[in-house]
């Protein structure tokens, strides 16, 4: 059996929120849809615009769209054109009401996905993997991440036969449940064909005892002014 184990879908309900936050029994089929035209829009719109994730939450009649950007300048726009003109075509492919909001994200070299398609651009511009992937994993380890993988395959420097080459540094626990692991994945279009790249970046653990102990603290308050 291969590990085939979404890191992400791993997690969901312990460490990690789901992006698409809406409940429906007779609709599913068609929200779910709807979800995948709106991503797919903002995949083709917004592909200079850094974008990390899209949070869809549904309301009623309306759509509430969350983007997370590295560069949310691009994507506003001067005067906010940009973010019109976006809007407009997400509320054409939707049919619903959308309210949008983008988000900038702090630490791009500590989003996977980030990570992932900047390894694709330079892997397009004829860039050597091997030193793309270092200089990669050396930028996010710099960032403040404990861990960090990266996996290229394809036909990599122009081989005949497809191969995988992997770059691991720091800790990788990919079992344990409250590891903080982040993963993205694309793919490089290049003359010899598509190389796929993964990348999964270890940011540390999300601890539960932070909650139990300001819950005793709370307590401990009440019984001394009691």
């Amino acid at each position: 059996m291969g590990q085939k184990v979404h890191p992400c879908g791993f997690r969901l309900g312990i460490n990690r929120d789901w992006d698409a936050k809406w409940y429906a029994e007779k609709n599913y089929a068609r929200f779910l849809l709807g979800d995948l035209k709106l991503r797919r829009v903002v995949g083709e719109k917004c592909q200079r615009g850094g974008v990390s994730r899209v949070e869809i939450e549904r309301s009623g009649d309306e759509v509430y769209l969350t983007i997370y950007s590295a560069r949310p300048g691009i994507l506003i726009g001067r005067g906010g054109q940009n973010v019109e003109i976006l809007k407009s075509e997400l509320e054409k492919v939707s049919g619903n009401k959308i309210r949008l909001t983008i988000r900038e994200i702090e630490h791009p070299e500590l989003e996977a996905s980030l990570v992932a398609r900047s390894i694709a651009e330079r892997i397009e511009e004829r860039i050597p993997f091997r030193r793309v992937m270092k200089q990669a994993a050396f930028r996010t380890s710099q960032a403040g991440a404990k861990g960090v993988k990266i996996t290229c395959g394809g036909r990599l420097g122009g081989r005949e036969i497809a191969k995988s080459e992997t770059l691991h540094e720091g800790q990788m626990p990919l079992h344990k449940l409250r590891a903080n692991i982040d993963y993205g994945v694309t793919e490089a279009h290049t003359l010899m064909g598509r190389i796929g790249i993964k990348v999964w970046i270890y940011k540390g653990d999300i601890m539960p005892e932070a909650k139990e102990k300001s819950a005793t603290a709370k307590t401990s308050e009440v019984s001394q002014s009691a």
